[in-house]
Formats: C-alpha cells, structure tokens, sequence
C-alpha cells in the first residue's frame, strides 16, 4: 500500500494543504521510525508505522483552518475522526485508528464531554505500542513551521494547557521511546 497514492485521491498535489501535509507526515515517519530503530526490543511492526504516520492527517482538508490551507467545514479538533472515516472507507480500519487516537496524547471520553468537544464521544486514546509511538512523534512538528522539531521541553510547554493528564502521558512516552 502506498500511502501517497491514497492522499492524491483527497489532495490535488499541487496544492499548498498537499505539500504541508506530506512534509509534516514524513517528517512524523522519519522521527517515528527512527525511535523504532533504536528499540528493536519493541518489536513494531515499521511498515505499518510508516504507512500509518504518512496518512495520520489525511482528514485536515475537511477542517476550517486557513493558516494551512484548509478550507472545510469542521472545527480542526475533527481531523481526526474524520481521517478515520476515510481511512475505513479505504479499507484501512487499522490505519484509522492513528487517525482517531493521534491528537493531544489521546482524548478520553471525559475529555470530550468535559470540554464539549464536537467529536463523537468514544475513547480516542492510543492503544498499540505502533499508534503510541506516531502520537508521540507527531507531537514534535507543527504543520505552520514544517521541518522544524520542537525540543521535548517546548512540546511540553504548548501540552501544559491541556491539563496533568496529557503532560502525564508525554512524559511517560519520554520515558519509554526517548530514555529522559
């Protein structure tokens, strides 16, 4: 499977949102498959962790953000479970799971109903050591500075708003993929 071929059925790739969506998935591969090689006692399954990570954002065009090119109708918090959606469509319900469960750390349904979240309330938390590891990667590159890595210490400071829960989990994956 080629994870190019399937966001060329969403995105003409010509378009500024094409070339700041397949920089920042490679980007988050790149990281994402080099913490992989650095713990083979993990056994992660890279094939799935390339493709996954590629396609990981491929629900933004359906998002209203203007600053990356995004013209849709959902709020950006969406991406997501819509990603989800089309990964399913695709036939890639494994996939799709990256999709749902990559944004902040993990959103629990807690989270959604406490913050009123327009995203269906279901557990969109990381489960597979795979989807943990392309969360924690993605973490590390916005889609407005692409190419740029963020320090541990600045990722942190912009997950601090989203309260003890999310900073828990960052530093846990620290803990488990970056040895800090």
């Amino acid at each position: 499977m080629d994870p190019i071929e399937i966001i060329n059925r969403y995105y003409s790739n010509t378009s500024d949102v094409y070339h700041i969506l397949v920089t920042h998935s490679r980007s988050v591969a790149d990281k994402a498959l080099a913490i992989a090689r650095m713990h083979p006692e993990l056994n992660l399954d890279t094939r799935f962790v390339e493709e996954a990570a590629m396609l990981h954002d491929i629900g933004i065009y359906l998002c209203n953000a203007p600053e990356i090119d995004c013209h849709g109708e959902a709020e950006y918090i969406c991406h997501g479970y819509l990603g989800a959606d089309i990964l399913r469509r695709e036939g890639l319900p494994k996939h799709a799971l990256v999709c749902e469960r990559h944004t902040g750390t993990g959103i629990s349904p807690q989270m959604i109903i406490e913050r009123n979240l327009p995203i269906p309330h279901r557990d969109m938390r990381p489960v597979s050591m795979e989807e943990q590891l392309i969360c924690f990667a993605d973490k590390f590159y916005s889609k407005t500075k692409l190419e740029k890595e963020k320090s541990v210490e600045k990722v942190r400071k912009g997950l601090a708003r989203f309260g003890d829960e999310t900073l828990l989990q960052f530093d846990t994956w620290c803990k488990l993929f970056l040895g800090e």
